[in-house]
């Protein structure tokens, strides 16, 4: 049995990208706990500047969300290490995220689809909600996100009250609501939902 060769391509801001290895040199980035910290470096700046992965921190570190981390680790450019200096292996890496933060699989599905179609994607914490998404080829800081959006995998149900509370957090920081519905294979739907004034 032989091995597919793995296409290695640059990602670039706003352009769809294919199931590949990124090209460029790799980095490491230290588990501590909820983040993956990594030194400020060419590559992470390269990085940073190109496909805004991650957030440059004052302590000339840039911090990677686990969605992040496991994103990248998947594409070949981020080996995650612990405390220590020894690589997590991505199973392990799972089920520390897993550990952490129970819907992670759900949430990473969703990171995961959006980021392939070209889209950034950032946290919506402030917002109440998981993620904020800007338009293909806009950079975070230069203009507002687009949507935030709410991963649901389909065997969990809403409640109308849970729905309505949803899009009125849309509706209250002038973002589109999406709901991104994730089945059993980790595929995505997603359904934008607006306040419509008859």
């Amino acid at each position: 049995m032989t091995e597919k060769a793995t296409e290695i391509v640059e990602e670039k801001l706003g352009e769809p990208v294919e199931e590949t290895t990124l090209k460029g040199p790799s980095f490491e980035g230290m588990l501590t706990r909820e983040l993956i910290l990594a030194d400020d470096s060419d590559v992470t700046r390269e990085l940073y500047d190109k496909t805004r992965y991650g957030e440059p921190q004052d302590s000339k570190k840039f911090h990677y969300s686990l969605l992040e981390g496991l994103y990248l680790l998947e594409r070949g450019k981020l080996k995650i290490i612990d405390l220590k200096g020894k690589e997590i292996p991505k199973d392990t890496f799972v089920k520390k995220a897993l550990k952490i933060e129970p819907n992670f699989m759900i949430r990473y599905a969703v990171f995961r689809d959006l980021r392939r179609r070209g889209y950034i994607v950032k946290t919506a914490l402030k917002f109440g909600a998981d993620f904020r998404v800007y338009e293909r080829g806009v950079k975070p800081g230069e203009e507002h996100a687009k949507w935030i959006v709410f991963p649901v995998s389909e065997s969990e149900t809403l409640t109308w009250f849970e729905f309505s509370a949803k899009n009125r957090v849309a509706h209250s920081t002038r973002k589109r609501l999406l709901l991104a519905i994730v089945d059993s294979e980790g595929d995505c739907v997603f359904y934008e939902i607006r306040w419509v004034r008859p």
